[in-house]
């Protein structure tokens, strides 16, 4: 029977800040040897396709589940669930009164307009290219999956959960070492779309793995059949998983890999 691996990318393949721009040889080789055994390996993020490198486009993945569950791209297949249009103009007017510099991230295009320089700044310094950017944009026009916003002070910060608070349909992620916060529809998940990618591909639950590192990735960790937190996640992550395998830093998912799912 064949297997579905899913696979998170900040702090389980890539860490931009911490050196590791490419995925490793040693994951790289494990990763195509599954694929060589007939499983599938799958991309689970919740970045925007706008934020996936070419080298990521081009490894050879099986599809892709992106922006946290709304977005999935399985062969000629995709699945898209945007956030409420109504919800994203009124944040939108919100975040400009406030000086929030904000990003609408889509499919295959994010938006951004041009004063967000210091946004520009951030994705530029982590490699991330601006091909599928667009500055100039209708908001009526355009289907939002999640928005991502800079939240350089207290205030904004303050806003943004209150956002939350009176719209409890959406949750969010929150990073203050880079200052941004990440707000998502509930209804989208990494498992969600997990579960529908299973569906598709007629593979049974007890065939599934995942391996990640972050909040976002705790559902998906305990609804897989094996779910595999990483060296460097956090306890909170550690908990929900039925494994644990080393850090990214030391080839964590190859390992994994090769104790959990080829034994």
């Amino acid at each position: 029977m064949k297997k579905a691996i899913f696979l998170d990318i900040d702090g389980t393949i890539l860490d931009c800040f911490g050196g590791i721009s490419d995925i490793t040889t040693n994951v790289k080789k494990a990763i195509h040897s599954l694929q060589s055994s007939g499983n599938y390996v799958f991309i689970a993020s919740g970045r925007p396709y706008a934020f996936l490198s070419q080298a990521l486009l081009d490894f050879g993945f099986d599809g892709f589940i992106l922006t946290n569950g709304a977005h999935i791209i399985l062969n000629d297949s995709t699945y898209k669930n945007p956030i409420d249009k109504t919800f994203v103009k009124e944040a939108a007017i919100e975040f400009e009164k406030r000086n929030i510099q904000y990003i609408l991230e889509g499919a295959p295009y994010s938006y951004m307009k041009d004063n967000c320089k210091e946004f520009y700044d951030f994705y530029d310094s982590i490699g991330i290219s601006r091909k599928f950017f667009k500055s100039n944009f209708n908001i009526d026009d355009i289907d939002t999956y999640k928005i991502e916003m800079l939240c350089s002070n207290k205030e904004s910060i303050d806003f943004c959960l209150s956002l939350i608070e009176n719209n409890p349909h959406y949750d969010y992620f929150h990073s203050i070492d880079e200052k941004s916060f990440e707000l998502y529809s509930k209804k989208n998940t990494k498992a969600t779309a997990i579960l529908k990618v299973l569906d598709h591909l007629n593979i049974p639950l007890e065939n599934s793995y995942a391996f990640g590192d972050g909040k976002n990735d705790i559902e998906m960790l305990s609804t897989v059949g094996c779910g595999i937190a990483m060296g460097n996640a956090s306890d909170e992550v550690k908990k929900h998983a039925k494994k644990l395998t080393d850090t990214i830093h030391n080839d964590g998912v190859a390992v994994g890999i090769e104790k959990y799912i080829n034994c």
